[in-house]
């Protein structure tokens, strides 16, 4: 069983966390590089991926000199192509998109909302299956990977957390 189900800054929590708490610890840590890496594993059509971005973007102060990166990996084509447009319907950026999000990083188009261009170009997405070697995406100091183990059978899931960690 596969779905494309995606939110944007889905269940809260997990991106609170990130900002409040992840985040100023990470510029901490990581000052000498000014460097950090964010992967959205299995990002469907990509809400997940534009929310760490959008996130990004609304630092405040924004750290002076440093570079995010953001790569988003699903195994379909269809949702990548989905994902990088950053086309979504109303029902879509009502679901979990804060009012401030929407009014500052979107623009009304044809049925829809178009992500900003900025916000776009933050995020790079590649095709990829967790269940096959993805060393080469490199390491990460951050890794969503949210409601996919659970479409992924328990025999397949130990490898796929393992290799997940070392990219860590």
């Amino acid at each position: 069983m596969t779905t494309s189900e995606s939110l944007f800054f889905r269940d809260g929590k997990p991106f609170d966390f990130l900002r409040d708490r992840i985040l100023p610890e990470l510029l901490a840590t990581r000052r000498a590089s000014r460097r950090l890496r964010f992967w959205s594993a299995g990002t469907a059509t990509g809400q997940e991926a534009y929310s760490i971005a959008m996130l990004l973007a609304d630092l405040d102060p924004r750290p002076a000199g440093w570079s995010f990166e953001i790569v988003a990996t699903d195994y379909s084509r269809a949702v990548l192509e989905r994902a990088r447009a950053g086309r979504y319907n109303h029902f879509e950026v009502q679901r979990g998109l804060p009012a401030h999000y929407l009014s500052r990083y979107f623009t009304p188009v044809d049925g829809g909302w178009q992500i900003a261009d900025r916000i776009r170009r933050a995020v790079q997405f590649r095709e990829g299956n967790l269940l096959e070697p993805f060393d080469d995406l490199g390491t990460f100091d951050v890794i969503f990977c949210r409601n996919v183990l659970i479409y992924i059978e328990a025999s397949a899931r130990r490898g796929v957390i393992e290799r997940l960690a070392g990219a860590l």
